[in-house]
C-alpha cells in the first residue's frame, strides 16, 4: 500500500512544454512581471471538492500534486489570541509548511507560547521536515502538532530519518482518525451560502487506510 506520487508536469508548474509556447510566454511577459513566481494560496475555508479529494487518505496519491495545510494558532501571553486558515501550494517552489513559517508565523517572541496545529492533506517532504526540526529547537516556546491524512513517500530511508528528526525535536505527528477529518469539514471547509451545513460522510476505507498508516508510522517513529 505503498503512497505513489506523480510528479507534475511542466505545465502544471507554470513552465513551457516547448519553445512554442516559450514565446507566448515571453509575449505575456510585461503583463506578469509584476506577479511572484509562486503563488501560495491562503484563506480561511477551502472549497469542499479540494477536501474530498486532497485530504482522502487513499493509497495512491496520483495526481494530487498540492499541500493543503490547515492550522490553528493559539498564542498565549498576557492574553490568549487564536487564530485559523489554511495555505495550499502547487508542489513547485515554496511548500506550505515553508509558507507557514515565512508568513503566518514568521517569528516566535521569547515572551509569548505558541501551541500550533496543523491538519495536513500529506506528511512533509525532506526539505520541510528539515526546516521543521530547525524551527522546533531554534523556539522553544513553539508546540507542534501534525495530522496528516496520508504520509508521503513513507518507503524512503531519507524520509524516515527526516521523520524521526521532526519527534527529536518535540514535534508530534500523527495520522488523521475519521473524526479529524470531520474537524477540518466542520472548521475548515465551505459549505454552500443559503444551505444548512451538510454533515461529514466518511468514505468507505477512510478507518482502514488511518489504521494502515498509523501502523506505519509507528514503525518509522519507534
Amino acid at each position: 500500500m505503498a503512497e505513489k506520487q506523480e510528479e507534475p508536469s511542466n505545465t502544471q508548474n507554470g513552465e513551457p512544454d516547448n519553445a512554442e509556447e516559450g514565446e507566448e510566454k515571453k509575449k505575456k511577459k510585461l503583463k506578469r512581471e509584476d506577479l511572484p513566481p509562486f503563488e501560495i494560496v491562503t484563506g480561511e475555508r477551502l472549497p469542499a471538492i479540494f477536501f474530498k479529494f486532497q485530504f482522502r487518505n487513499v493509497e495512491y496519491s496520483s495526481g494530487r500534486n498540492k499541500t493543503f495545510l490547515c492550522y490553528v494558532v493559539e498564542t498565549q501571553g498576557k492574553e490568549s489570541v487564536t487564530s485559523r486558515g489554511y495555505l495550499e501550494d502547487e508542489h513547485a517552489a515554496a511548500h506550505a509548511e515553508m509558507a507557514f513559517f515565512n508568513t503566518i508565523l514568521p517569528k516566535c517572541e521569547s515572551s509569548l507560547r505558541y501551541n500550533v496545529t496543523w491538519y495536513v492533506s500529506s506528511s512533509p517532504c525532506v526539505t520541510c521536515a528539515d526546516r521543521i526540526t530547525e524551527t522546533l529547537k531554534k523556539n522553544k516556546n513553539l508546540r507542534l502538532t501534525i495530522m496528516v491524512g496520508r504520509l508521503f513517500m513513507w518507503e524512503e530511508p531519507e524520509m524516515q530519518a527526516a521523520l524521526k528528526k521532526m519527534k527529536s525535536a518535540g514535534c508530534k505527528l500523527r495520522i488523521m482518525k475519521p473524526q479529524d477529518f470531520e474537524y477540518v469539514w466542520q472548521n475548515f471547509v465551505e459549505q454552500e451560502e443559503g444551505e444548512e451545513a451538510k454533515a461529514f460522510v466518511p468514505w468507505e476505507d477512510i478507518q482502514e487506510n488511518f489504521q494502515y498508516y498509523e501502523e506505519k508510522l509507528a514503525e518509522i517513529l519507534q
